[in-house]
């Protein structure tokens, strides 16, 4: 499927996915997804071929359709759940609760109570408050710190919301002692959509000597929660799954020597490249005659499914009927009535001048964080569907 110069890089798609093929061949009433569970399963034995002994953890959030989920616990997945949702559609699926943890840092005491109670033992924390609720709620639980970790590389950061200081670890691991809780390990996650393996370094720098200071103040840590990263194909350069997943390994290794447990949570690189988007052109036009950069509207946008164009930080690729007319700037706009409902303005995309109302446009590499992101109802419009092949 792709065009490559190197053996663990991928730089062009030239070839259609099985699900671009098979949007080609259908109509749609509305804006769908397409995902193909088997490109899921590709996905998942590329990524642990190159994580070794590392667990995947696939973070639901990413994509939650039970045939996913169905297919990941055949394969073994473990799971990060963010919900109490989350954690029962897994386990109704039939994953082993022993392999599911409640990876969000923000829970309601009832949920957690809920997630002990069906059997899960292995939840994150960044605040004292925190830690309280899971002591009462989930006694003797185990817990794994997660840090706040600067200087993200990624596409889309993570920082800030999530973790806690590096000062405030120590204190937090003292505090799941006295609490009767078991201080496990430390989580973090260096930013979703990381392009290089490379651009971990500086994080895994900063985990590692957190890490180690635990360590020599008595705590046997046993866990290290690598969180995800991992990236899908965009368009920009990026290193094939097996390559990157092992490099990240050789730099966790060489840091924090041997780690009794290393988790990993695959999101995005587990599911975005099995699926895209099948949609269509509402309007084209121009706001003057003069205008450099032609509008081009969709019937799909920011509050239907592409809520990560915001700040254009996820750039998809587009694939039309008419492609290798002759293409200019076009800003690209969904199809409701807010304003703040523009995909891609400050950086246009380049698309054919003949594309009209009506044309069929397919979204590469759609399978993370589209459906889940879709509203309910927003202006009217129908929440994406999903289809799988």
């Amino acid at each position: 499927m792709n065009a490559v110069t190197g053996f663990d890089r991928i730089v062009s798609l030239s070839v259609p996915s099985r699900v671009e093929s098979y949007i080609s061949a259908h109509d749609f009433a509305h804006p769908t997804l397409v995902i193909d569970v088997d490109a899921v399963e590709r996905q998942f034995h590329a990524l642990s071929a190159g994580l070794g002994r590392a667990h995947i953890h696939y973070a639901v959030k990413a994509n939650p359709h039970p045939a996913i989920i169905e297919r990941l616990v055949n394969l073994g997945s473990g799971f990060d759940a963010a919900s109490r949702g989350e954690i029962e559609l897994v386990l109704g699926q039939g994953a082993d609760v022993d392999h599911v943890s409640f990876g969000n840092t923000i829970k309601k005491a009832s949920d957690i109570r809920f997630a002990h109670n069906a059997g899960v033992t292995l939840f994150a924390v960044d605040a004292e408050e925190e830690m309280l609720k899971i002591a009462e709620n989930a006694p003797g639980a185990r817990v794994y710190i997660r840090v706040i970790v600067d200087n993200s590389e990624a596409d889309w950061p993570l920082s800030r919301k999530f973790g806690c200081a590096s000062d405030k670890v120590m204190t937090l691991l003292a505090m799941a002692r006295d609490l009767g809780l078991v201080p496990h390990g430390l989580s973090f996650h260096v930013g979703s959509q990381t392009r290089e393996a490379r651009m971990w370094t500086g994080t895994l720098d900063q985990v590692a000597a957190i890490w180690h200071r635990a360590c020599d103040e008595g705590f046997y840590l046993q866990l290290l929660n690598i969180g995800g990263g991992f990236p899908a194909f965009y368009g920009e350069e990026i290193q094939r799954p097996t390559a990157y997943a092992a490099a990240v390994i050789d730099l966790i290794e060489a840091r924090f020597g041997f780690v009794p447990q290393i988790m990993a949570e695959p999101g995005r690189g587990m599911v975005a490249e099995a699926g895209a988007i099948a949609a269509e052109v509402v309007l084209t036009s121009k706001k003057s005659e003069d205008d450099l950069h032609r509008w081009v509207y969709l019937d799909i946008g920011r509050f239907s499914g592409l809520a990560e164009t915001e700040g254009e930080a996820i750039r998809y690729q587009f694939v039309t009927a008419r492609d290798g007319d002759v293409t200019g700037p076009c800003v690209l706009a969904g199809p409701s009535c807010d304003s703040a409902d523009v995909l891609y303005e400050k950086r246009p995309i380049q698309l054919p001048l003949s594309l009209k109302a009506g044309d069929k446009i397919i979204i590469r590499n759609c399978g993370a964080y589209t459906s889940t992101y879709s509203s309910v109802c927003f202006n009217g419009f129908p929440p994406l569907d999903a289809i799988v092949i």
